[in-house]
């Protein structure tokens, strides 16, 4: 590549294409209000409305006034900004195959997705207490009765179809889910092959991922709607150019994002303790 070749929206599509297959938890959030981000501090209004209610109809008689629905605002702040800043010596570019520069765009997306999950996983925080399972002793026979707990709670918060919910976890995690889908002998139905996915326990697909928080073998795993968080990103920036003091092409770009729980009963978090 050379810096004069350079088209930005061509390496920026190699961006969003590379991080759609690496992204866990960003995918599985609703990204419906990207909004129109210049800058780290921007935010994003997401509207929604009341309930609408529902009454006893009587034939040949008139109804009452048409019901006025409330609205609701609530604004994604987009307080995150990382970037990127690589370098490729010509002597390294000659000498490599063609595609180093394109492998060096795809490392990138793989740091910026690592970083945006781990954002959307850390909002566990965030979750109340009454959304919360707690296991302190989890094992794969009690981790079956953890996940039909938050399926209960899902439940109340008037989510009833299974396929609506997605549960992400640890490694560790995982690798119980795994035993326990041996141990009660249930098998997989869906083909989805999406990244980290893992197959399906109690009609719910399962995604795996390191970026899962982790404090003292605690483990924050997520059991939600896709809907339950939105997050909204853009590259505000992204260019080549030729350093000054060196024979070699660089790339820099700006990652700006934010993330925000705004259908909190349609998220539970699972507080899962490895012994």
């Amino acid at each position: 590549m050379s810096v004069t070749n350079f088209i930005p929206t061509v390496w920026s599509e190699v961006l969003y294409s590379e991080l759609a297959e690496k992204y866990v938890g960003v995918a599985n959030c609703n990204r419906e209000f990207e909004g129109d981000i210049k800058e780290m501090g921007s935010s994003v209004k997401i509207c929604g409305l009341a309930p609408v209610s529902v009454f006893q109809y009587t034939k040949n008689s008139d109804m009452s006034a048409p019901e006025t629905l409330d609205d609701t605002v609530t604004t994604l702040s987009v307080d995150r900004a990382t970037a990127f800043n690589f370098i490729v010596d010509d002597v390294d570019r000659v000498q490599a195959l063609p595609g180093l520069m394109n492998s060096a765009m795809k490392n990138a997306a793989d740091a910026l997705a690592n970083d945006a999950d781990a954002y959307v996983y850390a909002l566990y925080n965030e979750i109340a207490d009454d959304r919360t399972v707690t296991d302190k002793t989890v094992s794969a026979q009690s981790i079956v009765d953890d996940i039909i707990a938050a399926r209960e709670l899902l439940y109340d918060g008037n989510v009833t179809n299974a396929s609506d919910i997605v549960i992400e976890v640890s490694p560790a995690i995982a690798s119980l889910i795994l035993k326990a889908k041996l141990l009660y002998g249930t098998s997989d139905n869906a083909t989805t092959l999406a990244n980290g996915y893992i197959g399906s326990i109690c009609g719910c697909a399962v995604h795996v991922s390191k970026n899962i928080v982790t404090s003292e073998n605690a483990h924050k795993c997520f059991v939600r709607t896709k809907r339950a968080i939105a997050f909204a990103d853009q590259f505000t920036e992204i260019c080549a150019y030729r350093p000054e003091n060196r024979f070699a092409d660089a790339v820099k770009g700006l990652h700006l994002y934010g993330a925000k729980i705004v259908y909190p009963k349609e998220l539970v978090l699972l507080d899962l303790t490895v012994a």
